[in-house]
C-alpha cells in the first residue's frame, strides 16, 4: 500500500549557524546530539530510512525553532536559502521528497512573496507555519497576505507548534527540575494545548469565512482537538461574532488532522468520531518518532479501518489535498 508521511523534518547548516549565531541553543537541545545527522540528511540516508518500513513519499518542513528570534530582515533571507536547499534535495529525489515552504513572518507581505516562489518556481506543495510570531497568533490581520497567497496558489498551510513565548514559559512551565518545564512546554503538553488553541482563534476570528477555500493542516492528531470540540464549538459558536457556522463544522470543510507522533488507537478512534476518515492523514513526526514505529502502528490500524479506509489514512487523502500521487497531473513550474 502507498504510504505518504507529510510531517517529517529537516534542518540545515545555514540554519543552524544562524540560530546559534544568537546565541540560541540548537532545536530541540536535549534531543539535538543524536538527532542532527538525520535532521540533516536531505539525501540517501534519508530515502533509505523510507524504504526500511515501505514509506513512498515524505514531505518535507524545517525543525524551525529559533527562526522567530532573527530579525525581519535575516529571517527573510534565510528562510530563501533554506527552502532552495530542500527544492535542490526535492529534485534530486522527485518521487520520494516534496516540501512544505518555510516563511518568515515578522514580514507578511515578504512571506507570500516567498510563498509564491516555492510553489511556482520551486514546485512545493504547500506552507509549515510554526506557532506566534512575536508573541501574535495567525488570526492578526497583518498575516492576511499569507493566507491570501496560499488560497491564490491552492495550497494547504500546515500548523505546527513551537516553544511558548517567554511569558507563558514563566508562567505555566517554570519551577520544576532539570528539563522537565521545558518537556512540559513541548511534546508533553503545551505545544499541543496551543496549537488547539491557535486554531480555535483562527476559526472564531473568521478567517475561514474571509477565505472559505483555505485548507489548514494540524497535526499529533487535532491537538486535542477532537475530544474537546463538541464543548468547545457549543461555547463559542455562540458568542463569536458573525461567524458563519458552528465551529465544529469548519472541521468538515477547511481542518485536516494528521497522526504525527501519536502512536495508539484511542485518539484515532475519537478523531474518525469527530471529524471522519476523509479529513485524516497519517504522519510519523520524523525523525523525532522513528519511521519503524510509525509503520508498526499503520500496520495495526488493519484491525479498526476497512482496507479503504486504511488506504485513504496511508494515501489517499493527502493525495488529494496536495495534488500528488500517480494520477496527479505534474505541476508546471514557472
Amino acid at each position: 500500500m502507498r504510504t505518504v508521511t507529510l510531517e517529517e523534518h529537516f534542518v540545515t547548516e545555514s540554519f543552524l549557524r544562524a540560530v546559534r549565531a544568537q546565541g540560541l541553543s540548537a532545536p530541540v537541545p536535549a534531543q539535538m546530539v543524536q538527532m542532527q545527522a538525520k535532521l540533516l540528511d536531505l539525501g540517501a540516508g534519508r530515502v533509505a530510512a523510507m524504504d526500511e518500513v515501505g514509506i513512498d513519499y515524505q514531505v518535507l518542513s524545517l525543525a524551525s525553532m529559533g527562526i522567530d528570534s532573527l530579525d525581519a530582515a535575516s529571517s527573510t533571507a534565510l528562510v530563501a536559502d533554506v527552502n532552495d536547499e530542500l527544492a535542490e534535495a526535492t529534485r534530486a529525489y522527485p518521487t520520494r521528497l516534496g516540501g512544505f515552504a518555510t516563511l518568515a513572518l515578522k514580514d507578511p507581505t515578504a512571506a507570500a512573496a516567498e510563498l509564491e516562489r516555492c510553489v511556482n518556481r520551486l514546485g512545493f506543495l504547500g506552507a509549515l507555519i510554526d506557532g506566534t510570531t512575536d508573541g501574535l497568533f495567525l488570526d492578526d490581520a497583518r498575516f492576511l497576505p499569507v493566507f491570501e497567497a496560499a488560497v491564490h496558489l491552492g495550497i494547504p498551510v500546515y500548523l505546527h507548534p513551537a516553544p511558548p513565548p517567554e511569558p507563558v514559559r514563566q508562567a505555566y512551565f517554570s519551577g520544576l527540575p532539570g528539563e522537565l518545564g521545558y518537556f512540559l512546554s513541548i511534546a508533553g503538553w503545551g505545544w499541543h494545548a496551543e496549537t488547539g488553541l491557535h486554531t480555535l482563534r483562527l476559526i472564531v476570528s473568521g478567517l475561514f469565512d474571509k477565505l472559505p477555500e483555505l485548507q489548514l493542516i494540524i497535526g499529533h492528531m487535532g491537538e486535542g482537538l477532537p475530544y474537546a470540540l463538541a464543548r468547545s464549538s457549543g461555547v463559542l459558536s455562540h458568542v463569536a461574532p458573525d461567524l458563519q457556522r458552528p465551529v465544529a463544522d469548519y472541521f468538515k470543510s477547511n481542518i485536516h488532522l494528521t497522526t504525527s507522533g501519536y502512536f495508539s488507537q484511542p485518539p484515532l478512534r475519537c478523531a474518525l468520531d469527530v471529524v471522519g476518515i476523509d479529513r485524516l492523514m497519517f504522519s510519523v513526526d520524523y525523525p523525532f518518532s522513528p519511521n519503524t514505529r510509525g509503520r508498526a502502528y499503520l500496520e495495526s490500524l488493519s484491525e479498526m479501518l476497512s482496507s479503504e479506509d486504511l488506504a485513504k489514512l496511508a494515501h489517499g487523502n493527502v493525495d488529494r489535498l496536495l495534488g500528488i500521487g500517480s494520477a496527479a497531473p505534474e505541476r508546471e513550474l514557472l
